[in-house]
């Protein structure tokens, strides 16, 4: 998981420095070259086809329980993701990094989103929820641990006095003198204070899971998000293609 986050980061910055290129580079030609025209096309489909597979795969029963019994849904996910920001990357190297028209501004602009929006979406939440997931488990050890110095104390109400007394410096000054040692109290041990203690760190991992319950919720608007850049990216996407082989062919005859 640590290495495919990685792996992810180290292409999220690539597509971002591409993208930055236009300061330095511009080939107005090259989106209608031979190459550039095959860098396009490979871009549309890397950024078409496994998306609306996955979609498809996951809200339609019938295509689900076909593909799933081959391929798991987290597997199409994790070729989602790749293959978006491989498309994005060819997508970017596609343009020649002209970016004169106001169609293709926008086209880019939502691709980024779209991809930087999906990127949060699989690896931020899914961090988050088993973060979260983590947090739980260690409030019910020790909710556990917690109960159990509770009965303790409840069957073995005079051992904390004994350990009070013993751990006081007037009462240990004579148990020095007449050379006593409060055997008891050092077997039992200061339940007392140990449950005071579980308590307050019960206390504080309860708050900071609501906290991050909160969190949750406000960043799992990002699946929103990236839902709304992807339409809005698809719709000017088919718009480009159209109006590429529209005003090519045109231009051809």
């Amino acid at each position: 998981m640590k290495n495919e986050r990685a792996l992810m980061i180290a292409l999220l910055v690539l597509q971002l420095v591409l993208w930055l290129g236009f300061l330095f580079h511009q080939a107005p030609r090259f989106a209608g070259s031979l190459t550039g025209g095959v860098l396009g096309m490979a871009a549309a489909a890397l950024l078409l086809v496994p998306p609306l597979l996955y979609s498809a795969v996951k809200r339609i029963e019938v295509v689900k329980q076909l593909i799933t019994q081959r391929v798991s849904l987290g597997t199409l996910l994790t070729w989602h993701v790749y293959t978006g920001i491989l498309g994005a990357i060819l997508a970017i190297l596609h343009t020649g990094h002209r970016f004169e028209s106001l169609l293709g501004i926008w086209l880019v602009a939502m691709m980024m989103l779209t991809v930087f929006s999906g990127f949060v979406g699989r690896y931020f939440l899914g961090y988050s929820s088993m973060e979260l997931r983590e947090k739980q488990d260690l409030l019910n050890r020790l909710a556990t641990e917690y109960n159990q110095l509770v009965g303790a104390l409840a069957r073995q109400p005079n051992a904390e006095i004994t350990y009070a007394a013993a751990h006081d410096p007037a009462a240990h000054a004579f148990n020095s003198f007449v050379g006593t040692a409060p055997a008891q109290a050092n077997a039992s041990g200061p339940l007392s204070v140990r449950a005071l203690r579980l308590a307050e760190s019960i206390a504080d991992l309860e708050y900071a899971i609501e906290t991050h319950e909160v969190l949750k919720k406000r960043t799992a608007r990002w699946l929103y998000a990236h839902i709304a850049t992807s339409v809005a990216f698809y719709l000017l996407l088919v718009f480009h293609i159209w109006s590429s082989v529209y005003f090519g062919l045109r231009w051809f005859n």
